[in-house]
């Protein structure tokens, strides 16, 4: 049986800002799906912080799923932690970059120039389309193990 770890990432989280719903689910998926859950993990926004969680979850998880820290600001490191943990760097993606604006324009609004990092991934990773928001989620593989990196707010999260 697969085992799993999930990170929640956000500040405000951590803080008890908001409520933690994207775990829960993902959780409850997990089971769902036979994926033994190994722990469930909150950490502020921090990219060296974030890197050291998810390096550490993948000694004892096959696949590491973190939420959040996606978005197009300063404050959401994820895709930076990720490429840290794995080892590689960020790599811009044109391909990206369109699916961002065509949804900005399906929204009727225009993207800032910030919006164009959630276009940058780690290098090697799978890229997959958000269907219902700007931030596309990735999958890198290593050693046999997975981390999957999805957006943070529950709409984007869902299947």
């Amino acid at each position: 049986m697969p085992s799993a770890e999930i990170i929640s990432i956000g500040t405000e989280l951590l803080l008890g800002e908001i409520t933690d719903t994207n775990a829960r689910y993902l959780a409850r998926s997990l089971r769902d799906c036979g994926v033994d859950l190994y722990r469930k993990t909150t950490i502020g926004d921090n990219a060296r912080r974030i890197a050291q969680t998810i390096c550490e979850g993948l000694e004892r998880a096959d696949i590491i799923i973190t939420t959040g820290g996606l978005g197009p600001t300063v404050d959401d490191p994820t895709r930076e932690a990720v490429a840290l943990a794995m080892d590689v760097e960020l790599e811009y993606r044109p391909e990206l970059w369109e699916q961002i604006l065509r949804r900005f324009e399906r929204f009727g609004r225009t993207p800032s120039e910030n919006n164009k990092r959630q276009a940058y991934i780690p290098k090697g990773a799978l890229a997959v389309e958000n269907p219902v928001g700007t931030a596309p989620s990735f999958i890198c593989a290593a050693n046999g193990k997975v981390v999957i990196s999805l957006p943070g707010v529950p709409r984007k999260c869902s299947t």
